[in-house]
């Protein structure tokens, strides 16, 4: 049955790639912040609606995910801005997403973040990381830190939710190669690098996957066929979390 899907920080590399897989098949509205992207979003099977993260209110966040089934959230700073922004974008934004759902009469829609692998307590290190992970946090932590920060304290945040449902999908390293429709994921380790592809075909597959609510998915490269190892996770249910 066709969804009502809305793509929060619609023009990014996955978010376009998200809406080209299920486009053709459900209403998808992509969320922007400049009138330049429409065109792109249009192209990609989506309608656009012009919103900004930054200052548009709750309440219109509110009446965009009225009636919708699931809220897709690909927003980011990019690194642009500073930490000033980068809290705004990634943090800020992300938790006037939450409230805007919050705000929505029942039934509320579902949520999926994308955050990243490896968003943690950088004072508690996985059991299952090897030294080889344990020294690749310690070097992307040093480079975003900031960015890391402020999508630990967002993903903090929600997993304290209890008025909606959500997933958390977080990608390891992402590259352009073309899918290659295969991945681990699960408990992974932090590479190697997963194609952005790979990643929009997982966002895809959780459109239909309520069984997913409550749970934290992190992914990189791998053998394993997508929708094969998805399910397994799923099935397992169990999650490492952030806090």
């Amino acid at each position: 049955m066709p969804k009502k899907v809305v793509i929060v920080g619609g023009h990014g590399n996955v978010a376009l790639r998200l809406a080209r897989l299920i486009g053709p098949s459900h209403s998808v509205t992509s969320i922007i912040r400049s009138t330049e992207h429409e065109e792109d979003i249009k192209a990609a099977s989506a309608t656009p609606l012009l919103l900004s993260l930054e200052a548009s209110p709750v309440a219109e966040f509110t009446a965009a995910f009225q009636g919708a089934d699931v809220v897709y959230f690909s927003a980011g700073a990019g690194g642009k801005g500073g930490e000033e922004r980068t809290k705004k974008v990634d943090y800020d934004g992300a938790l006037k997403v939450f409230d805007a759902i919050e705000a929505v009469d029942s039934p509320r829609p579902r949520l999926v973040l994308v955050s990243a692998i490896d968003i943690r307590d950088p004072d508690k290190i996985p059991a299952h990381y090897s030294e080889e992970d344990i020294t690749l946090a310690k070097r992307v932590r040093e480079h975003i830190a900031v960015y890391m920060k402020w999508k630990y304290e967002a993903d903090k945040n929600l997993v304290r939710r209890d008025k909606f449902k959500w997933t958390i999908l977080r990608p390891g390293g992402l590259s352009n190669e073309p899918g290659a429709g295969k991945a681990s994921i699960g408990r992974t380790h932090l590479s190697p690098t997963i194609s952005r592809d790979d990643v929009a075909a997982v966002l895809a597959l959780l459109l239909d996957r309520e069984d997913a609510a409550g749970l934290g998915i992190d992914m990189v490269g791998g053998d394993t066929p997508i929708s094969e190892g998805l399910d397994a996770m799923i099935k397992k249910g169990a999650t490492d979390f952030v806090g």
